[in-house]
């Protein structure tokens, strides 16, 4: 016999406005097949992977067999996907599990997009088509342990020695950073001041990375502290059109509307499973889902997530025309991050007791939303680049 609620995580379909009806069938085959590899692979066996903080290597091996690592980028091997099937691939990862949807953001949608933006010909032909069969794996190291939202200011410094650059400087919260095999690193040149990219090959002499442990968020990927001490890197690895943190910034900017679809993804999820719940779960002699305030609050997380559906189908209608903004991706995240917290709040609330267990899916999404709604940007600095904005007024320097 199955167990009672074996089908809490798997999707339901959720689309009260008749979104699927706006995507090709290119777009949708994309996430048809990411569909069936979360709710047959992913599903199954996370937990155990989130709960003990490990590297679920063979559920990552499995991207690149699905042609969807290498985003928007065209060439190179990569997936070269439109930006809305690049929207709905997160969407669905994440729906899944953010720790595997974190793990392809920061190898695809920052290492490899810094290349693809920021790297010469040759360089993009040298370690593209390797990054997208992930052959190598990439990360992207520009925070520092003083230095988050104003990464502006980072410390990590740059200096030419005749043919190669010496790196110097720590790096903290880098996605991938003890496992990758080539590292962004974003440091300031001593001689001019501007912020350069640099492609660290590793092993490297110098480079230290280690696990940042006690981590309650997208557990199953991991993030690491970074020292670089004196590491020399070659002339031909310095990324050449990055040549201040503006070009730095276009990458963030790239990849920030695509949070807006991870919150998506975790919302879905926990909608869905709560519905689901509320079903089949029986209390005082009928389903909870026949309750009055049950269903009362099931009804406002499905208004917050067909608002979130239309803000990333929004965001990925102007991406296509090129028309999206710094600050509409900004605000797109800042919403759907936020109103992801509070479905799953709600969500966790309707599961009771069993929210709490990983075995339900919800207190996992609980968690990691707390991670999308951080990275690539705070709420608090989204809400002040949007606010800049709208009233002509910088707020932060």
């Amino acid at each position: 016999m199955e167990p009672q609620y074996a089908h809490l995580g798997e999707a339901l379909g959720t689309d009260f406005f008749s979104v699927r009806e706006q995507f090709t069938d290119e777009q949708w085959e994309r996430f048809a097949a990411v569909r069936k590899f979360v709710d047959a692979e992913v599903l199954p066996e996370i937990g155990g992977y989130w709960e003990r903080g490990e590297l679920p290597w063979h559920l990552f091996r499995r991207l690149p067999e699905l042609g969807i690592v290498g985003e928007t980028i065209t060439g190179y091997g990569a997936a070269g996907m439109s930006p809305l099937a690049c929207g709905l691939v997160h969407m669905e990862l994440h729906r899944g599990d953010g720790s595997l949807g974190t793990f392809l953001g920061v190898h695809a949608g920052l290492a490899m997009q810094s290349i693809a933006m920021c790297g010469s010909e040759e360089q993009k032909q040298r370690w593209l088509p390797s990054m997208s069969t992930m052959q190598r794996l990439g990360a992207f190291a520009l925070t520092e342990p003083e230095h988050g939202s104003d990464s502006v200011a980072l410390e990590t410094t740059a200096r030419r020695d005749g043919d190669h650059w010496v790196l110097d400087g720590r790096k903290r919260w880098i996605g991938n950073g003890t496992i990758a095999d080539l590292v962004v690193v974003w440091a300031r040149d001593v001689a001019d001041g501007e912020v350069k990219g640099f492609v660290v090959e590793t092993p490297a002499e110098g480079y230290e990375a280690t696990v940042i442990g006690g981590k309650v968020s997208v557990r199953a990927v991991w993030q690491a502290d970074i020292t670089l001490t004196s590491v020399r890197v070659p002339e031909e690895n310095r990324l050449t059109e990055a040549r201040r943190f503006a070009d730095c910034a276009a990458v963030l900017a790239s990849t920030r509307g695509l949070c807006a679809w991870m919150a998506l993804g975790h919302a879905t999820a926990g909608y869905d499973a709560a519905l689901r719940y509320a079903k089949e779960r029986t209390q005082f002699g009928k389903p909870l889902a026949a309750f009055q305030i049950v269903q009362e609050k099931l009804v406002q997380m499905l208004a917050d997530l067909t608002g979130m559906q239309l803000y990333c189908m929004q965001i990925g209608r102007l991406a296509e025309a090129g028309r999206l903004s710094p600050t509409v991706a900004g605000l797109a995240k800042m919403n759907n991050t936020r109103v992801a917290r509070r479905i799953l709040g709600t969500a966790r609330d309707l599961l009771g007791g069993n929210g709490i267990l990983l075995e339900h899916h919800v207190a996992r999404h609980w968690a990691d939303i707390e991670a999308i709604h951080t990275f690539e940007g705070t709420e608090t600095m989204q809400t002040l680049i949007v606010g800049k904005q709208i009233t002509g007024i910088g707020a932060f320097s």
